[in-house]
């Protein structure tokens, strides 16, 4: 283990809390009540978390819904936390009924993760919490929800 990989692990460990919390912020801010941004929120989170390429690879994912994994947070973290760990390495993997190939090769062929890809990871992780924090803070000065 490298300091570099801790430093990366840390980040998008630090990004995943923030963007969560971020996105809490945005739904109170947006909605009349914390019971609709419950509702809300868990209607969004059922779906990150179905399309976020833990319980269905992006590989594998229909391709009318694919921009679904793009659009999911989670899918971004999933992919940040995975490559930057292993997806440097060439050291073989073998995967019952077929050959063996490097952990690299696996997790381009099978998950779609490239290690090449992880800067537009990283800044993918800025750009959700500027998101969520720019949307909160439209909605706390332009929205009011209070009755006279």
């Amino acid at each position: 283990m490298d300091v570099g990989k801790f430093f990366l692990f840390y980040y998008f460990i630090l990004m995943c809390f923030m963007y969560f919390t971020l996105y809490g912020m945005m739904l109170v801010a947006l909605t009349p009540n914390h019971q609709f941004a419950a509702i809300v929120m868990s209607f969004f989170l059922s779906f990150w978390n179905l399309f976020s390429g833990f319980l269905i690879p992006r590989t594998e994912i229909p391709i009318w819904w694919r921009w679904y994994y793009w659009a999911s947070p989670v899918a971004w973290t999933i992919n940040g936390l995975v490559t930057s760990q292993v997806g440097d390495k060439d050291d073989p993997v073998v995967i019952p009924g077929e050959l063996p190939m490097a952990v690299k090769a696996y997790l381009e062929t099978h998950l779609g993760f490239r290690y090449d890809f992880l800067p537009v990871v990283v800044a993918a992780h800025i750009g959700w919490v500027l998101l969520f924090l720019f949307v909160f803070a439209y909605g706390i000065k332009f929205l009011n929800f209070q009755r006279r």
